[in-house]
């Protein structure tokens, strides 16, 4: 801890200090127009007349009222405008005490010609585009544009490069109206330039559809649009970097974009062994290509064909033992005419991971206090090979106002890879192999049709074909703690029992429905769907035996390799109705579908058939308390059904101490789905307030039976009361549980920016409540966890920026027993980027990890990545100094919790590399 205090107190010196570099004075007032009404939304500016530069800008409230903090002793030029007025100009000069000046905006207009604007408005606002002037929030160390969006009041951008604008998901990002790798946020933040920004728009209640705009609810639904700088149009921009560093580190990292009103091109590439994931797996299944929110997923069915994988570790924030990573990426948009738009891209990425983790697994006692299995700990070594595919093609044709017609055709494939070396207290040695090459095609197609003013169409499709086929080997030592060889069958004369599990899963879907809505008014429609979802699932799987001669052998367990071909048909046909009306502030959209679901599964020589009728209600109602002000609720009834790997009766070896048997006599579950939002961004003074609850009810759920299997002591006398030891190996099978499953959730944040200082409070809870049927013992887990956090942090022009950042998580896991196991991780922050001599640029990010359970501390590390940059102004080169993990530790720590047990991990990373980069800007 001394360490961080010592680091902590060095760079918060360094970015404060910029704090003291002028006095302030605030300067306050009102604007309104000739009539005395307050104008909201108008932009007051204050242009230093010495420097000509931007010293201060405000923004009125609803009340016309507006703040801004400007230097003392200083003349500036005033310059305040307002859509469809004259933009009004004073000079001011400052003294010591603050000012308050009100203005009267004349002669509204028609046009602005002749009025004569010599500087960018920080920020405009136009119906419900927010357009930000991205040179007025630089602070001169930006290089890509999440460091811009940082800067952006009521813009954030997480972790992973996801952006958020007022706490909701930007769904789409855009360049100069064009999709930018299908509107993907993460890739448009991590890699678009800087220096190519001019304006950065923000699309509020957006719709790619025109048409439905007036008639669809789309007040979650944001895009950002980027308008670039007059040298980056029509002419090739970018950067290529490379470096190289110790220890055989390298990355080369070129990317060039191109665009012009008919065009553009966009390509992306990175390939390095620094630790760099450009597109991780979980980037790869998050990457939905535009099919994720149309056909019936608004219906209130959920019905998902769910990867059957085996479940390959996942690397922790881009952090492993060793990462060499390939990456390239191409895009490109082409308009043969102003009615036809043509897009698509291309994405592949390579990761080649070694990983190391220790885990320590506490089996969760059972309602009699015993304990299912002893405690097991785990030693990994794991490389993970793969290979990721996406490929996009899309046409949009609009041949005007009346006529909407989108096609899509997505597809993915990859070959993956995974090998184990796993050391368990319980069972020993196991050397694991799982691989797939999966693949999936998925095809989409929509028509929008406006009759007239009063009735609009809508006809949506979408097609899936995916077919997997996981692979699973497991090769065990002889061991008294694995019992499932009995359970399969296997042959018993062996030096180690090698099994393997091949599975193949083919799917197709047809997702389909017609929408008509009726104009009923100037605030009320009605909207009428006629829809089904038709599902064909064909599973087929085999466990065998590989003996130490390597011949083959066939097990003669009936439900592991005997008819254990399965299809599984799922229908729903629906028919919802929908109300939508604006009453003041409030909108209300009260709707109910009625469903006709049909699901049969043939195995085994005959076929299950459920057939029933289910009435589904749902109910959002909206409260619009000013522009950026609302509460929101919503209720929804949904009925969930489990795919064919929850019906296949056949065995399923999910690792080396665990087989799943599916249940074909499974029906569907019924769930309660409230949520409740309050949100409020205030452009006045720069604040930003959400929070949030849900709580969800699932009736009917479909849970697991687990049967951990024993054997008996030989050195315990064989009597009726026979002593049996226990082992990790178990059995687990799905049923529709008798016992409501509950979560809850609730986070809340406040953010606000005092001048040139921004700050922020954070807390978010979950809770959850579910059962499980453990060695024929109700099981009821529950879990609560809870994080905090809190930042401060300056947005200086000609001075050093810190953040300082301090976050506390707390995970508890109670058993059935009553018992409960805690773990808490204690993580303060520092960020400092600063701007010196003219031509350097020094940037580090350092964080202390203290990891600790209720008694103890487990494991304190820290983190802390630096660069220093090089650029002589005007310049194209540029030099990097690189440095990761400075203080070379070697693992972090985790926790999870699932139905039978709470683990803990050390996880391994790489060391320290320093790197030497050279960056040419095109």
């Amino acid at each position: 801890m001394n360490k961080f205090i010592k680091i902590f107190m060095v760079m918060a010196f360094l970015g404060l200090t910029g704090a003291t570099y002028a006095q302030k004075v605030t300067v306050t007032g009102v604007v309104t127009d000739s009539l005395n009404n307050p104008l909201e939304m108008a932009n007051v500016v204050a242009i230093n007349n010495e420097t000509k530069g931007l010293d201060g800008f405000g923004i009125t409230n609803e009340k016309g009222i507006y703040k801004m903090n400007v230097n003392e002793n200083t003349k500036y030029n005033i310059k305040v405008s307002y859509l469809g007025y004259k933009t009004r100009e004073i000079v001011l000069d400052t003294k010591t005490g603050d000012i308050t000046k009100n203005f009267i905006l004349l002669d509204e207009a028609e046009s602005l010609d002749g009025v004569e604007i010599t500087y960018e408005m920080p920020v405009s606002v136009k119906g419900d585009t927010i357009e930000y002037n991205a040179d007025s929030f630089a602070t001169g160390t930006e290089k890509k544009l999440e460091d811009i969006l940082k800067n952006l009041p009521g813009v954030e951008v997480n972790d992973d490069g996801e952006i958020e604008v007022e706490g909701k998901a930007v769904g789409k990002v855009m360049v100069e109206g064009k999709d930018f790798f299908d509107g993907d946020s993460k890739l448009a933040s991590k890699n678009i330039p800087a220096n190519a920004l001019d304006k950065i728009q923000v699309l509020k209640n957006y719709n790619e559809v025109g048409q439905l705009k007036g008639v669809t609810d789309n007040q979650d639904s944001y895009a950002i649009n980027i308008k670039l700088k007059e040298g980056k149009k029509n002419f090739w921009f970018g950067e290529i970097t490379a470096g190289v560093g110790n220890d055989e580190r390298y990355i080369a990292h070129p990317k060039l974009f191109y665009y012009n009103p008919n065009y553009s091109i966009n390509l992306i590439t990175n390939f390095n062994n620094i630790g760099e994931v450009a597109f991780s797996r979980r980037d790869y299944f998050r990457f939905t290509g535009g099919f994720g929110g149309g056909g019936s997923s608004g219906s209130g069915t959920s019905f998902d064909v769910g990867s059957s994988d085996m479940g390959f570790l996942t690397v922790q924030n881009n952090r492993a033992k060793e990462i060499n990573s390939k990456f390239g990426a191409a895009n490109f948009s082409y308009s043969p005419k102003k009615t036809w738009d043509l897009s698509g891209f291309a994405i592949y990425s390579g990761n080649n991971t070694d990983m190391q983790q220790n885990t320590f697994r506490q089996y969760k006692s059972i309602a009699d206090g015993t304990q299912p299995s002893p405690d097991e700990s785990t030693e990994s070594f794991t490389n993970q090979k793969s290979d990721l595919a996406l490929v996009k093609f899309s046409s949009s044709y609009k041949p005007n106002a009346d006529n909407h017609f989108d096609y899509d055709i997505f597809g993915r494939i990859s070959s993956q890879k995974e090998v184990q070396d796993l050391f368990s207290t319980l069972t020993g040695n196991i050397d694991e192999v799982q691989k797939q090459d999966p693949y999936s095609i998925n095809q989409n197609a929509n028509y929008y049709y406006t009759l007239n003013a009063k009735n609009i169409f809508a006809v949506e499709a979408q097609y899936l074909i995916q077919e997997e086929d996981p692979f699973y080997n497991a090769a065990l030592a002889q061991s008294d703690q694995f019992r499932l060889d009995e359970v399969l069958g296997m042959e018993q004369n062996q030096d180690g029992f090698d099994v393997v599990q091949d599975k193949l899963v083919k799917t197709n879907k047809l997702d389909a429905k017609i929408d008509y809505w009726y104009i009923t008014g100037d605030k009320s429609n009605v909207k009428f769907t006629l829809g089904s979802l038709l599902s064909t699932q064909k599973f087929s799987s085999e466990i065998f035996q590989i003996l130490d001669n390597g011949n083959k052998f066939t097990l003669d367990n009936a439900v592991s390799s005997v008819d254990n071909d399965v299809k599984y048909n799922f229908s729903d046909v629906y028919l919802a109705f929908e109300y939508r009306v604006k009453a003041g502030i409030f909108t209300f959209t009260p709707g109910v579908s009625v469903h006709n679901y049909t699901t049969k599964n043939a195995q085994l020589g005959s076929t299950v058939t459920d057939d029933f009728v289910r009435l589904l209600p749902n109910f959002t109602t909206r409260m619009q308390l000013k522009k950026s002000e609302d509460i929101n609720f919503n209720y929804r009834m949904t009925t969930s059904f489990s795919d064919v790997n929850q019906f296949a009766s056949s065995f399923v070896m999910n690792n080396y101490n665990s087989l799943f048997q599916g249940n074909r006599d499974l029906e569907s579950a019924l769930s309660h789905n409230l949520s409740l939002r309050y949100n409020n961004f205030n452009m006045f003074n720069f604040s930003n307030i959400r929070a949030s609850v849900s709580y969800n009810k699932r009736v009917d759920q479909v849970r697991n039976i687990s049967d951990f299997l024993n054997y008996a002591n030989p050195d315990f006398p064989a009597t009726s009361n026979e002593e049996f030891i226990q082992t990790s190996n178990r059995i687990s099978s799905p049923f529709n549980s008798n016992f409501a499953d509950e979560t809850f959730s609730a986070n809340g944040s406040f953010e606000r920016t005092f001048g040139k200082i921004k700050g922020g409070l954070g807390a978010t809870m979950n809770y959850s409540k579910f059962n499980q049927i453990v060695n024929n013992e109700q099981a009821v887990n529950e879990s609560f966890t809870t994080s905090y956090r809190g930042s401060l942090g300056t947005r200086f022009l000609n001075a050093p920026n810190i953040e300082i950042g301090y976050n506390l998580s707390i995970n508890n896991y109670e058993q059935p027993n009553g018992s409960s196991i805690k773990y808490f991780t204690h993580r303060p922050s520092v960020k400092l980027d600063a701007s010196f001599l003219k031509s350097f640029i020094f940037n580090a990010d350092y964080s202390y990890y203290n990891y600790k359970n209720e008694v103890e501390s487990l494991n304190t590390y820290t983190f802390m990545d630096a660069s220093l940059g090089y650029q002589k102004k005007d310049s194209q080169w540029e030099y990097i100094l690189g440095v990761t993990n400075l203080f070379n530790t070697k693992s972090l720590n985790q926790d999870s919790d699932n139905t039978l047990f709470v683990s803990t991990s050390e996880y391994f990373i790489q060391p320290r590399y320093v790197t030497l980069k050279v960056r040419y800007n095109l």
